[in-house]
């Protein structure tokens, strides 16, 4: 018997030696179309009215916006016990905290200090964020608040968020926030509760600048370190109910 094509058993799947990858260019996502599409038209319109340096400008812009709202393809790690990055960006926090009480209690992911991960996005990486862990989700919710940089520590209070609890099918649940920073100016879910989600899987993006927390519980250490660039939906962040901690060097 000759051995399965990989074409006919639905294409290359990551991780698979007998497949290659290849490179391509990222998707748009349809949030930022629309964006896109408006910075074309102003690009155009400068361009007709014969202000070129404007049209240029503009131009430009319109290629950072379709830039920004790029959705790539990533590759998730497979495994029960891993959790994964929430979102690109530099690891700028990391803090023995108390949960979110809006998120804290019984129904939320406890009461005791957890360690949280904070992951800070700048406005040239990608914004889609995705979840940590394979399950249902069970809270998503929305807090109003102010605007100010999202890198500061008090922005996880201060800002305006969205909490979001994931429930794994052996009733273990993590939590991660969505906080809008200085420019961002909306946080766009894509889930809802009782959804049901893969590791990896897409949950929502932040327009515009802005970081995400993901709060490991009691007996579990970050496989991460400050300084470190993580990017979404495949570094793992840690491995439950592994305690050892990383040190690293800047170099």
């Amino acid at each position: 018997m000759e051995p399965e094509n990989s074409a006919s058993s639905g294409g290359p799947q990551a991780g698979d030696s007998q497949s290659g990858v290849k490179w391509r260019f990222p998707a748009i996502h349809p949030e930022g179309r629309k964006f896109g599409a408006i910075a074309i038209g102003i690009t155009l319109f400068f361009w007709v009215l014969g202000w070129k340096p404007l049209a240029w400008l503009m131009a430009g812009v319109s290629i950072w916006v379709f830039a920004f709202f790029r959705d790539p393809v990533r590759a998730t790690p497979q495994g029960q016990d891993l959790l994964i990055a929430p979102a690109d960006g530099l690891i700028t926090l990391i803090q023995r905290v108390p949960p979110p009480r809006e998120i804290a209690g019984d129904e939320g992911i406890g009461t005791g200090l957890m360690t949280r991960v904070s992951i800070f996005m700048s406005v040239f990486d990608v914004h889609i964020n995705r979840t940590p862990i394979a399950g249902t989700i069970r809270q998503v919710v929305y807090i109003s608040g102010k605007f100010i940089n999202a890198d500061l520590d008090k922005a996880s209070e201060d800002n305006e968020r969205q909490h979001i609890v994931v429930e794994r099918a052996d009733g273990l649940r993590i939590g991660f926030t969505q906080i809008a920073g200085l420019v961002a100016r909306r946080i766009v879910p894509f889930v809802k509760p009782g959804d049901i989600v893969a590791a990896g899987q897409r949950i929502g993006l932040i327009r515009f600048g802005s970081r995400v927390d993901i709060y490991l519980p009691e007996g579990t250490a970050p496989r991460v370190i400050l300084g470190q660039r993580t990017v979404a939906g495949e570094t793992v962040i840690a491995k439950l109910g592994e305690s050892e901690t990383l040190s690293g060097v800047f170099q």
